[in-house]
C-alpha cells in the first residue's frame, strides 16, 4: 500500500488534493508485463490522483479462489472474534477520519462536509452496530410448531454464511454505499470481494488497509479494480451479489446472476418526491429541501428530487428556497467549511443534468437559480432551482441526480400524493406538515419503501429499520435484522430426542392407520368457520 502512504503524505503537505499528482506501484501480469491501469481523477481539478489496477476477468476468478479458501477460517472465529476486528476497525476509522475523509473528497469532488457527515457518520457506527447485533440477529431460533406430526420433537431454524459475497459499488459514495454494505456481510462471516467503481476505487483499497491492520486474516476481504468486466465475471463466481447502482445495470445483474441462480439485493435509482402542506413550517421545510437536493451535489439516491407544494404557500415557499440555493457556495474543496456543493463526479451525469434543465425550460420551465454547466477543468453544475415544471419534462419523471430542484405547485395534498405516486420508482418520499397525525395519512398512500413526516433522507442513520425500496427502485433491503439475515442461508434442524421406533404414518400401511389419521385430521382442521 506505499501508493496510499504518498498520498496520505501529499494530503498532509498540501492540505488539499486539488494540486496533487499521486500514482500507485505498477503491478506486472503474469508475463512480466505490466498490468493496464485506471486512472482516477478528482472531479474538481480535473487532475489525476491515483491509478490502480485494471484487473481482468482471470484475476477475478483467482480472488474468489482465494476468498473460498479463506473463509472458514474467518468463519470459525466466531461472532466474538469477528467483532474484536470490526471494533478496531471502527477505532481505526475514527482515528484516521481525515486520511479517509481527504481519500473520499479526493476521487469524488464532495465537500469535507459530505464526505464526514454522510461517509464517516455512516461508517463509524456501522462498524459497532453490526459486531453487537450479528450474534442477536443470526442466534439459532426455536420454531413453535403445532402439527401433531411434530408431538414431542424441537424445530430449530439457525443461519449460516453464504461463503463468498460480492458487492458492486457506485461511484457517489465510496464507503457508506460499497464499504458499507461490506460490513454486515464480513460480520457475518462471510469473505468479501468488493467490486468498487472504477471512478472510486481508492477509498476502497484504503478500507483493505486498515482491516489489515486491524486483524483480518488475508483474502477474506478483497478489491476488484476493473471495468464492467470484472462486475460480470464477479457474478459468476460468488455466493451473493449487493448491488448498488442504476435500474438498467441492476436489471443486467439481476439476469447475470439468474443464470447461475445467485440471490441478489439490489439498491437501485430514486426520483425521491416530497410534499410540502399548506400548513407546513415554511423555514424548516425550505431549509430542508435546500439541504436534501443539493447535499453531496444532489448525487444521493434518496435525494429530494422534486417537490409538491400547495398552492397558497407555494410563492413563499419558492422565495425562501431559491434564497437559500443561491446562497450556496460552490467550488474546488479546500478543508472543512471551505465550500457547501461540490463537484459533479461522473462525466456522462454532468450532461444528464444537463439535459434535464435544457429539456424542461425548452418546455416551458424557468430557472429560478443556476441552470449551467461551469466552465473549467473541474465538472461543476450550478445548484439549480426549476419553477413552473409538470410531468412532460424529464426533470419530473426520470432520475436526474444532481444539484437540481423542481418546484410544482399543486392545488391540494390528494394531486400531490397522486403526482409523487406517478413514478417507476419507489425509494424515498417525505411529506411536511405541522398535523403529524394527518401527515402519517398521507405518508401512507405514498408509494415508496421510506415515506417520512417533516424528515427526510435521516432514515439511513436508522441501522435498526430497513431501507429498501418499492417499484424499480430495487430488491431487497439494507439494516435491521434482514440487512444481515440476507448474507446467511437458513438451515432447519427437525430434533427428536424420544419417541416410537414405528410412527403411525410409516410402512406398513393399513387400513387401521389409515382411518386413524383420517379421523384425526377431521377432529384436528375440520372445524372452521362455514
Amino acid at each position: 500500500m506505499a501508493g496510499h502512504d504518498k498520498l496520505h503524505r501529499a494530503i498532509e503537505e498540501n492540505r488539499t488534493l486539488a494540486e496533487t499528482t499521486v500514482k500507485s506501484p505498477i503491478p506486472f501480469a503474469a508475463n512480466g508485463e505490466a498490468a493496464e491501469q485506471i486512472e482516477v481523477e478528482n472531479p474538481a481539478t480535473g487532475k489525476l490522483v491515483g491509478t490502480v489496477p485494471r484487473m481482468s476477468p482471470t484475476d477475478v476468478r483467482e480472488i474468489a479462489s482465494r476468498a473460498r479458501a479463506a473463509q472458514p477460517g474467518w468463519e470459525a472465529m466466531g461472532y466474538e472474534g469477528r467483532a474484536q476486528v470490526l471494533l478496531r476497525a471502527q477505532k481505526w476509522l475514527l482515528t484516521n477520519s481525515r486520511r479517509v475523509i481527504d481519500t473520499i473528497v479526493s476521487e469524488t469532488g464532495k465537500t469535507h462536509e459530505d464526505a464526514q457527515i454522510a461517509e464517516i457518520g455512516y461508517a463509524a457506527p456501522a462498524f459497532g452496530f453490526w459486531a453487537r447485533n450479528a450474534p442477536r440477529f443470526l442466534a439459532d431460533e426455536r420454531v413453535s410448531i403445532r402439527s401433531p406430526m411434530l408431538k414431542g420433537k424441537r424445530v430449530v431454524m439457525r443461519h449460516r454464511p453464504l461463503g463468498v459475497v460480492g458487492v458492486i459499488g457506485p461511484w457517489n459514495y465510496p464507503l457508506t454505499n460499497s464499504f458499507g454494505d461490506c460490513i454486515p456481510a464480513l460480520a457475518a462471516g462471510n469473505a468479501v470481494i468488493m467490486k468498487p467503481s472504477e471512478i472510486t476505487p481508492l477509498t476502497s483499497l484504503l478500507m483493505g488497509e486498515m482491516l489489515a491492520e486491524c486483524g483480518l486474516p488475508a483474502d477474506v476481504y478483497q478489491v476488484a479494480t476493473g471495468l464492467g468486466d470484472v462486475g460480470a465475471e464477479l457474478i459468476d463466481h460468488v455466493d451473493f451479489v449487493m448491488f448498488t447502482g442504476s435500474i438498467e445495470t441492476g436489471k443486467r445483474v439481476a439476469e447475470r446472476a439468474a443464470r447461475t441462480l445467485t440471490p441478489v439485493s439490489l439498491e437501485l435509482g430514486g426520483k425521491d418526491p416530497m410534499i410540502v402542506l399548506r400548513d407546513a413550517d415554511l423555514e424548516k421545510a425550505a431549509n430542508a429541501a435546500t439541504w436534501y437536493s443539493m447535499q453531496n451535489g444532489g448525487q444521493t439516491c434518496i435525494s429530494v428530487e422534486r417537490v409538491y407544494v400547495e398552492e397558497p404557500i407555494y410563492d413563499e415557499f419558492v422565495k425562501l428556497v431559491s434564497e437559500k440555493v443561491g446562497k450556496l457556495r460552490q467550488g474546488v474543496p479546500a478543508g472543512p467549511g471551505s465550500v457547501d456543493v461540490g463537484a459533479v463526479t461522473f462525466g456522462p451525469q454532468a450532461e444528464i443534468v444537463d439535459s434535464h434543465v435544457k429539456d424542461a425550460v425548452a418546455k416551458g420551465a424557468r430557472v429560478a437559480v443556476g441552470g449551467r454547466l461551469k466552465d473549467g477543468p473541474g465538472r461543476f453544475y450550478e445548484p439549480t432551482v426549476l419553477l413552473d415544471v409538470d410531468h412532460t419534462m424529464r426533470c419530473m419523471t426520470e432520475e436526474t441526480f444532481g444539484p437540481t430542484l423542481p418546484i410544482m405547485k399543486v392545488p391540494d395534498a390528494d394531486e400531490a400524493v397522486r403526482l409523487a405516486n406517478d413514478s417507476d420508482y419507489g425509494l424515498q418520499a417525505s411529506v411536511w406538515t405541522r398535523d403529524v397525525i394527518r401527515g402519517e395519512e398521507i405518508a401512507a398512500r405514498m408509494e415508496a419503501g421510506v415515506a417520512s413526516v417533516n424528515e427526510h433522507q435521516i432514515n439511513y442513520f436508522a441501522l435498526e429499520a430497513p431501507m429498501g425500496g418499492w417499484k424499480q427502485s430495487g430488491l431487497g433491503s439494507r439494516h435491521g435484522p434482514d440487512g444481515i439475515r440476507k448474507y446467511t442461508r437458513r438451515q432447519v434442524s427437525v430434533i427428536s430426542r424420544i419417541g416410537l421406533r414405528r410412527e403411525l404414518f410409516m410402512f406398513p400401511y393399513s387400513k387401521c392407520s389409515s382411518k386413524l389419521l383420517g379421523t384425526a385430521l377431521k377432529l384436528l382442521h375440520g372445524r372452521g368457520k362455514r
